[in-house]
């Protein structure tokens, strides 16, 4: 199975599956001399591990990363990263196979089962093996190793819509994201989620969401033209987070609504270079960053795995009914941001050493 490497200079591979011993990435790229210690990693992946609310899956995961290479202790007694791969290593400790034992044969709906069957002739129904979200774990922690690269730079993660119900903007407060479980700026909101998602739990089903990024600090220059465009491989990196079903920079389709006047980002002169008056493009123009915030938004469907009975065939060809049993998110959204912030991160660090390749 190949395709499962992302980046250029800052390049990262990852392995295992959601029921395998266990899971991890290899970054490679990552410059020398870098700090670097694992429970600098460790509290990123205690954002995304599960089991930490009423609102996602109960499946219960210490997520522990060890980090096996790549780094080595100075003179000073520091633990610094060498410029040789990175290896990190999260170990699988609570899985429960057997919950998927009935449907060992069946292909749940929405999930990628049918399709990893026809294209390789083999599929890991156990939870999804490769296909299951479990894997964006090793991602977070590679992640946590790009922020270091790129330590000028600012990423914070936040949910702006669960199902129908987004939040008010005037209320959107980054303090507020970390004072409740459901990483949202509105209090108000976040309160209202809370009963929602209580509903959608308690009936056994799901919902979507709508995750929005935000990158500061990035200087004007990062990206390229035309294929190297800093857009284009933020939207592609999102895009790989599963099922993450759309990606907008800045305004996004919105900006499909706005008058040419009303879309450009009218710009004056300010003390330490331009001044933009609005930022619709998203920081990025011509796909190089204008040293604006960078903003991303992702849309994710609502998890594949409910208890609702659902009409499917089997691998025989045999029509069938599946309920899925185990332990799912009832909105996959929640925990999907640090997982887009991690995303953000790798791109950036990967474009930050591509450019200062390029122009120094």
């Amino acid at each position: 199975m190949s395709h499962n490497s992302f980046g250029h200079l800052f390049r990262v591979t990852t392995f295992g599956e959601s029921h395998g011993p266990a899971l991890g990435a290899i970054v490679d790229g990552c410059p020398p001399n870098i700090p670097l210690e694992a429970q600098e990693i460790q509290g990123f992946l205690d954002k995304r591990k599960p089991g930490q609310s009423r609102f996602t899956t109960q499946r219960r995961e210490a997520d522990e990363v060890k980090i096996l290479s790549g780094v080595f202790a100075d003179r000073d007694g520091r633990q610094v990263t060498t410029g040789t791969p990175i290896a990190l290593l999260i170990e699988n400790t609570d899985q429960r196979s057997k919950d998927y034992g009935e449907i060992a044969d069946k292909y749940r709906p929405g999930h990628a089962d049918y399709v990893y069957d026809a294209k390789y002739g083999v599929r890991d129904y156990r939870g999804g093996g490769r296909s299951s979200a479990r894997e964006t774990a090793a991602r977070v922690a590679a992640g946590a190793v790009a922020r270091k690269v790129i330590a000028g730079v600012t990423i914070r993660g936040a949910l702006v819509q669960v199902g129908p119900h987004k939040i008010d903007r005037a209320h959107f407060d980054w303090a507020e994201v970390e004072r409740n479980p459901l990483f949202c700026p509105d209090a108000r909101a976040a309160e209202l989620w809370a009963d929602y998602l209580d509903g959608v739990r308690k009936n056994g089903s799901s919902v979507g969401a709508v995750i929005e990024i935000v990158a500061e600090g990035v200087p004007v220059g990062w990206g390229a033209p035309v294929y190297g465009k800093l857009d284009a491989d933020l939207t592609a990196a999102m895009m790989s987070i599963n099922a993450v079903k759309g990606v907008e920079i800045g305004a996004g389709f919105a900006a499909a609504e706005l008058t040419g006047e009303g879309n450009a980002d009218e710009m004056r002169a300010g003390q330490n270079g331009p001044e933009f008056l609005s930022n619709n493009a998203g920081g990025v123009l011509g796909g190089i960053s204008t040293g604006q915030p960078i903003v991303v938004r992702f849309a994710v469907k609502p998890t594949s795995s409910i208890l609702t009975p659902r009409r499917t065939i089997d691998r025989f060809g045999k029509e069938t009914e599946i309920v899925t049993k185990g332990r799912h998110d009832p909105c996959v959204g929640i925990r999907a941001v640090p997982v887009g912030e991690a995303m953000m991160a790798c791109v950036l660090a990967d474009h930050f050493l591509r450019h200062r390749g390029q122009v120094g």
